[in-house]
């Protein structure tokens, strides 16, 4: 197992070094650019095109098996997760206050990818044998490029199927089974078991049933814990200003070592703060446009719009109310790590904190499993066809046991370094795609202005 964890270590130190950071941030700040700022500057018109796209739409013109609505809660259930608290809390830890800042700065730039995701997953999305739609990386890669890329389209397809099962599944898992035998006392077994059953009931209804699930969860839990960390902020706003000085100061500076604290150079800040950045939000990473390429649209850019809201909503709101709740509690001194770190910090201004973060902790990782699961299932069917989407199903509810009794710190650098190898063949089509990218955008606004329809008609 120790010669298995050094290689993976050594490939994890390549695939996260500055080459994989400029990747990540310079796509981001291409497409942004490229876009005129439109992502920051259309926010509001992507959460109208959000409201509005509650309902699923019973047009039979209209192509798609989820409402906009639920395309990005399923996109959500797999981003809002582990990631938000025993992440943001490993960034921190590891890289000091100021990595907070670069997962700011990460998903700033984030937006403009997923929007780009998005757009090209409904253009490309293809119907597959029972008549549903598929899309993602492989696909806009494999329909929007010439043959001889459709290499990167199976290299994506490949490190998505292995990737899920750390991300999505065994990494999420781990952390709840942690979290609940630490607050509660439940054995690990007794967790995964649990798990692994209410897993199987969701997901052998597909993805509508998926998405019918996350777009009930996702936003009523989403809601409890930023309501909860609040609260944390609330009442400790007096150490509110210093706690933003220290954040911009230590994404600049060496962080000094203080209490339990290590200390952490300015890389470290940079390097866990995108690593976990893009672990949580997953713009770049490819995944979330397989799930916007089921929404009920026929216009890409309007679900690009929605798509990329997922970033938003992830990092800026949810990531931060993780991280200052720590910083300004005090507890990133403390030596604690993961979601013990975060428990500490909602527990120092209210009472049962930890049972809150547990509690918010198992739900995110719940529908986490259920988002991945599509993630990993499409990835999959890529290569066989439909036939293999009910067998990928048993072995998927199989495996969510498995990692309750695993080693944390294994299966997070197995995710950790799954992430850049997703990555990698993802950002290279996005840049090749990205004038159809900015021509469907462009032709988008001219057709309905800063207003934009709902659900427009026009063709893909």
């Amino acid at each position: 197992m120790e010669f298995i964890t050094s290689i993976i270590s050594s490939l994890n130190s390549i695939v996260w070094g500055v080459p994989m950071l400029v990747m990540i941030l310079g796509v981001g700040l291409f497409l942004t650019f490229g876009l005129r700022l439109m992502p920051v500057l259309k926010l509001g018109a992507g959460f109208k095109l959000l409201w509005g796209g509650r309902i699923p739409d019973k047009d039979k013109d209209v192509e798609g098996e989820i409402s906009p609505f639920n395309a990005l809660m399923t996109s959500l259930s797999a981003t809002i997760g582990t990631g938000n608290i025993a992440g943001v809390a490993t960034a921190i830890f590891l890289g000091g206050p100021g990595a907070l800042f670069w997962m700011w700065c990460t998903a700033l730039v984030g937006m403009a990818t997923k929007f780009a995701e998005a757009v090209l997953a409904v253009r490309y999305r293809e119907v597959d044998e029972n008549g549903n739609h598929s899309g993602g990386p492989m696909y806009y890669i494999k329909n929007g490029l010439s043959s001889k890329w459709g290499w990167l389209g199976g290299a994506f397809a490949l490190f998505g199927s292995i990737a899920a099962f750390g991300i999505g599944n065994t990494v999420q898992t781990n952390s709840v089974a942690n979290a609940l035998s630490s607050n509660f006392g439940i054995d690990p077994v007794i967790t995964g078991i649990v798990l692994m059953v209410l897993v199987g009931l969701v997901l052998m209804g597909g993805i509508q049933r998926i998405g019918d699930v996350a777009g009930k969860l996702v936003p009523l839990m989403a809601a409890f814990y930023i309501g909860c960390g609040a609260i944390v902020l609330i009442m400790n706003a007096a150490e509110l200003p210093a706690a933003f000085a220290l954040i911009f100061k230590s994404a600049f500076t060496t962080t000094a070592a203080e209490g339990g604290f290590a200390g952490a150079a300015v890389w470290a800040a940079i390097r866990f703060g995108v690593a976990r950045g893009v672990f949580s939000n997953e713009a770049g990473l490819g995944s979330a446009p397989i799930a916007h390429a089921a929404a009920q649209t026929n216009n890409p850019v309007a679900q690009g719009l929605v798509a990329m809201l997922g970033t938003f909503i992830d990092t800026l709101i949810v990531c931060s109310i993780t991280g200052l709740a720590i910083v300004v509690s005090g507890e990133w001194t403390s030596g604690a790590t993961g979601a013990e770190l975060t428990s500490k910090a909602f527990a120092s201004a209210i009472p049962f904190g930890n049972y809150i973060v547990a509690i918010s902790l198992t739900i995110f990782a719940f529908t986490t499993i259920l988002g991945w699961s599509v993630y990993g299932e499409k990835c999959v069917q890529y290569f066989f066809g439909v036939k293999a989407i009910m067998p990928f199903r048993i072995f998927w509810i199989l495996v969510v046991p498995v990692g309750a009794i695993g080693s944390l710190e294994f299966i997070w650098l197995l995710a950790d370094t799954m992430n850049a190898l997703m990555a990698i063949p993802n950002l290279i089509a996005i840049a090749l795609l990205s004038p159809v990218v900015f021509k469907l955008t462009r032709e988008y606004f001219k057709e309905n202005g800063a207003a934009p329809k709902v659900m427009s008609k026009q063709t893909n």
